[in-house]
């Protein structure tokens, strides 16, 4: 396999993760990072790359093979748009967009140039939710009816010393629930209807510390999801799946997927099912997969370089991307509003 050269835009605490990924695998190069601050050219330099202030200049100085965007959510979109032109795929961090608008013209884009965008909903790459994704689809859960999202955490005090983190749109719901409303997408389908409520009453921001939602997919199926970052708890993906070696390991179920045949836990891939009579006075068995080990952040590179190199299709493209924006935003919309929001395709 050749090596494939990838641009690094926006060198914060994501675009450092992707650089060590790239860093660590035979088949990756850091082709240049395209950052304006100071802290980003001296990390060019100090990994002997190219560097430039804007994403245009480095483009086009190093013409890789493909470009990260790992900038601010508000500059996704006109980032990825001039990788596009150029003819460059691109692997767009989460969320695609700030808003729907913002993300529709890039699918757009994406259509009218047949330039591939990957967006980064990282946990699509877990082999835990590749497998449970098979095992829905395989019917072991019979039709699914019902799941329960939690992610529920605690990020302290100085987290919240920066602005942005205590204003609305820079919370919960945008920040971390997003990954779950992807995560039931991948493995339930499109979401139709959302109803929420959110609450300020712990800090008492501007922002919200919680959020409860119930959302409906196309198939009819049910999912309730709450997250709060202000809770003393293990529930959340971030430490039960092991996933980030910053979190803590915790060994409960962050997640739980209902069928009429079957009911999944997650991250244990804890299957329960009746063997002989179905009922509730009857034994239900309990039976566990243990799937290989495997960092989907350097899994959603290698795919990332498949897809360049044309040999795959974005496992979250852009419209995907899109329609998980359109799904989180619609919990906001539905708890500022306390009315259901549909969602149209």
């Amino acid at each position: 396999m050749s090596t494939t050269r990838l641009a690094l835009i926006g060198a914060g605490i994501i675009g450092k993760t992707h650089i060590d990924r790239i860093q660590r695998h035979p088949d990756l190069e850091l082709a240049g990072i395209a950052d304006p601050t100071p802290a980003g050219q001296a990390l060019a330099d100090s990994l002997g790359v190219a560097w430039a202030a804007e994403p245009a200049a480095l483009l086009d100085q190093v013409r890789p093979q493909g470009a990260i965007v790992a900038t601010p959510n508000v500059a996704h979109v006109p980032v990825a748009l001039e990788c596009l032109s150029r003819g460059i795929p691109a692997l767009v961090e989460k969320p695609v967009a700030d808003t729907v608008t913002e993300a529709r013209k890039l699918a757009d884009a994406v259509a009218r140039t047949g330039t591939p965008v990957l967006v980064g909903h990282h946990r699509r790459h877990n082999p835990i939710n590749q497998r449970a994704r098979a095992l829905i689809a395989d019917g072991q859960l019979g039709r699914i009816v019902s799941a329960t999202a939690l992610a529920t955490f605690l990020k302290p005090d100085p987290y919240f010393d920066v602005a942005w983190r205590r204003q609305a749109g820079g919370g919960p719901i945008l920040i971390n629930l997003i990954h779950d409303i992807d995560m039931l997408r991948f493995l339930l389908g499109e979401v139709t209807e959302v109803q929420a409520m959110d609450s300020h009453a712990v800090r008492g921001f501007e922002v919200e510390d919680t959020a409860a939602a119930v959302l409906r997919f196309a198939s009819g199926a049910l999912a309730t999801v709450v997250v709060s970052d202000a809770t003393t708890s293990p529930w959340c993906w971030d430490m039960c799946a092991g996933e980030q070696g910053q979190y803590p390991r915790q060994d409960v179920a962050s997640h739980q997927i209902m069928g009429t045949h079957g009911s999944l836990s997650l991250p244990d891939l804890g299957l329960w099912q009746y063997r002989g009579q179905r009922g509730w006075h009857d034994e239900l068995s309990h039976e566990e997969t243990r799937v290989h080990v495997a960092d989907p952040y350097t899994r959603q590179l290698e795919h990332f370089a498949a897809v360049i190199a044309g040999q795959a299709q974005p496992l979250c493209s852009a419209l995907d991307g899109l329609r998980t924006l359109a799904a989180t935003l619609a919990v906001h919309d539905a708890a500022a509003s306390g009315q259901a929001v549909q969602l149209k395709d």
